[in-house]
């Protein structure tokens, strides 16, 4: 079992530590004790909290896509140089970022402050973990 301390939970959940320990106080949360009798979360609990209370835009396109991996966000950043662009989404606490052309950059209006959705679509996907 993974437990996390509050400090990494509330990191995850994107809310303050003050946050994660009022949950654990009302018991939307379940605390426990490491070790160190420093106060954990279970991974698991957290993640099921994590899935359930994302806060995703809403994808304003309406498109239906095969692309299952698809970031609605704002775009913060467009750098164009020559036949190329640079696009910068911010989609919640991630950061996507997209090469094409600067035909379709031009086209798709793309600009800071205007709402776009990454598609994404791999072959292959690596997932890191740090050690225990």
């Amino acid at each position: 079992m993974s437990e996390l301390r509050i400090a990494e939970a509330a990191r995850f959940l994107g809310v303050s530590d003050d946050t994660v320990r009022r949950w654990i106080g009302e018991g939307r949360l379940t605390g426990g004790r490491d070790a160190s009798n420093r106060v954990v979360v279970d991974g698991r609990e957290l993640a099921a909290m994590a899935a359930s209370g994302s806060a995703a835009l809403d994808d304003p396109s309406g498109v239906l896509s095969s692309a299952r991996n698809r970031f609605t966000g704002l775009v913060t950043d467009v750098v164009v140089d020559g036949v190329m662009a640079q696009v910068s989404l911010q989609c919640g606490p991630y950061r996507v970022v997209s090469l094409m052309s600067a035909e379709a950059c031009r086209q798709l209006g793309l600009e800071p402050g205007r709402v776009a959705t990454a598609s994404v679509k791999a072959t292959m996907v690596s997932i890191d973990t740090p050690p225990n």
